[in-house]
Order: structure tokens, then C-alpha cells, then sequence
């Protein structure tokens, strides 16, 4: 890169990366068995239904871009990075799967959601199979089991998260059984944040960097995650359908305890929120009522909070130059939504 050129920005960075990890992406998917690698295809917007070739809407490829990029930190080539890419997007789509069948969502990017397309246990096989595939991935390239330790811890805490996601549910909205905003940090920080940074430590550990390069690049991508999640649940009540893909006031609309809504509950200016909850003609005026108790300020502030210390760790972390300017570029894209 010439003194002129100015650096790639965010979303070029994520097409990058997409472009880097496909081929292998798409070559361990074809190992399946084929109905499991076309709901798989399908899922990743690669086919429709019966398996046509498609090119619905996929994901940003978030992940697989926080892999290449702890590679080329570790200061190898974003390659190394690849199957730390493949493996924890696999395990991504897997949780997608799963997800949406256990929420009863019923679209995924503007399309039915593979449960949907296929029918529920198919799509539980499908998810099973991506989920084995991931390891298969892995264990077939790390040398040092450290590796699929930091996998497997990662999963574990994602499935803990889930847990805690799907129990908040049936939790009330006050009382002392009621969700704290502390307890949805750390399901927060499972069901989002333990992928992201797993992604970004594979990616380093495979790229060769030493392991308090690997931890500190993990604790950013957790912080990354948490922050994501924040922002998510703003958007979620107050975002533009068109950029989000979601009705205005949807998460108010399913009755969902996010951090917005945690914390204008426990504030005495929202002692009428909880009947306006759940219930989709009073929406908007819930939406009002939480931003008048704080709750979108207090989200943003947090999320602030966690988007400052994972650049902290960025900063703080001797990283290859080019790869620390877009880590910290990405981070400011994915969190920078409404921050």
C-alpha cells in the first residue's frame, strides 16, 4: 500500500475475507452426505430448495474475517487462517440452525429459515452434521490440541448462553426472580462474544502467535461480541427495517427481556412497561417508554464500555500493523450501527 492509498474499509475487508475462505468453505460442506450439504448450502445462501444455485443474502462472513485477520495479526498469511475460519463458521450456521427452531423463527435473511424450508429434524441433522464438521475441520489441521481446546470451550459457553437466553424467557420482568442486566451481560458474552473471540484466537493460534497473543485476542473478540449484542438489541426496538431486515419494534413485539428493556424495568418511570410488553399494537408506545427511562442511553453507554476495552486489548497487543488497522476498522463497523 502506497502513502496514498487509503486503507481498506470495513466492508472490504469482510469481502476479503468471504472470498478467501469460500472455495474451502464450499469444499468441506461437499463432504456431507448431499441432503445435509444442500440444507447446509441452502442455509449459507448458496442454493434454494432441491439445490438451484442461488445467491440469496448471506452473513457478513463477520467470523471468518476475525480468523484470517488473527492469522495475518500473528503476522503469517490470512491462508493459515482459513480453516480457523471454516471451522468456527460451520459452527455459526450450526447455531443458526438450532436457534431458530428453538425461538420458532420462522425467516432467516428474508428467507424461510432451513427448519421451514426442510422440516425440524431435518434441519436439527443438518445443524448436527455442520456442528461435527467443525471439529472435523480443526482436528484435521492443528498441530497443538490447544487449538480444539479453545473450540471447545468456546462452545461451551455458547451453549451455555443459549441456556440462559432460552430461561430469561420464562423468567418474570420483576421481583427478585427478574433477569439482571449483569446476567445478560454474560449470556451475552456466551451466545455471542465466545464465537467472535474464538474466531480471532484460532485464527492467531493457527497464524502462529504466542499464547498471550491468542488470549488477548480472544477478550477482545468477547468484548466485540458483547457490544455487538447490545447494539443489536437497540436496533432491534428502534432500527430501520431496511438496513435490519426486521419489523420496527420486533424484539418488543416477541416480549423479549433484551438490555434496553432490563433496564428501563427497573427504573420508576417504566412501571407500566411490563404490561405493554408482548403485546404488538402497544409497541410503539413501549419503545417510548423505554428510551424515556433510559434504556436505549444506557445500552449504548455499554456497549461503549465494551467497544473501548476491546479496542484497549487491540492497541495494547504487539499485532502485525496492516491486520491491526482492520481489526480495529471492524470493530468500528460492527458496533458503530447506532454507536
Amino acid at each position: 500500500m502506497t502513502a496514498l492509498q487509503a486503507p481498506p474499509s470495513a466492508p472490504e475487508v469482510l469481502s476479503r475475507c468471504r472470498e478467501l475462505v469460500r472455495p474451502a468453505l464450499e469444499e468441506a460442506v461437499a463432504g456431507l452426505h448431499p441432503w445435509l450439504a444442500e440444507m447446509a448450502a441452502y442455509c449459507f445462501g448458496w442454493c434454494e430448495v432441491g439445490g438451484a444455485p442461488a445467491a440469496a443474502p448471506g452473513g457478513k462472513g463477520v467470523r471468518q474475517a476475525l480468523a484470517v485477520l488473527g492469522a495475518e495479526a500473528a503476522g503469517a498469511d490470512g491462508r493459515a487462517g482459513v480453516p480457523a475460519a471454516v471451522a468456527v463458521e460451520l459452527v455459526h450456521a450450526f447455531s443458526l440452525l438450532h436457534d431458530d427452531i428453538m425461538d420458532g423463527d420462522g425467516t432467516r435473511r428474508r428467507r424461510p429459515a432451513v427448519w421451514q424450508a426442510y422440516g425440524t429434524g431435518p434441519a436439527v441433522l443438518a445443524g448436527d452434521a455442520l456442528f461435527a464438521l467443525a471439529v472435523q475441520t480443526l482436528a484435521g489441521v492443528a498441530r497443538d490440541p490447544g487449538a480444539l481446546g479453545l473450540l471447545s470451550a468456546a462452545l461451551a459457553d455458547l451453549v451455555r448462553g443459549q441456556a440462559d437466553d432460552l430461561l430469561f424467557a420464562s423468567r418474570p420482568r420483576t421481583g427478585p426472580e427478574r433477569v439482571t442486566p449483569a446476567e445478560y451481560r454474560a449470556m451475552a458474552e456466551g451466545k455471542t462474544g465466545a464465537l467472535l473471540g474464538c474466531a480471532v484466537a484460532l485464527g492467531a493460534a493457527l497464524g502462529g502467535a504466542p499464547e498471550a497473543t491468542v488470549t488477548a485476542l480472544e477478550q477482545a473478540g468477547r468484548r466485540l461480541g458483547i457490544a455487538f449484542q447490545l447494539v443489536d438489541d437497540v436496533l432491534g426496538i428502534w432500527g430501520d427495517p431496511a438496513v435490519t431486515g426486521k419489523p420496527v419494534g420486533g424484539d418488543l413485539r416477541e416480549g423479549k427481556k433484551t438490555f434496553p428493556v432490563l433496564v428501563a424495568l427497573a427504573s420508576p418511570a417504566a412501571c407500566r412497561l411490563p404490561e405493554l410488553l408482548g403485546r404488538p399494537e402497544r409497541a410503539e408506545e413501549a419503545a417510548a417508554l423505554i428510551e424515556a427511562a433510559g434504556g436505549r442511553a444506557a445500552a449504548l453507554a455499554e456497549a461503549r464500555t465494551h467497544t473501548a476495552a476491546a479496542r484497549a486489548l487491540l492497541v495494547g497487543t504487539p499485532l502485525a500493523a496492516p491486520a491491526a488497522a482492520d481489526l480495529l476498522a471492524l470493530l468500528d463497523f460492527l458496533v458503530g450501527r447506532e454507536l
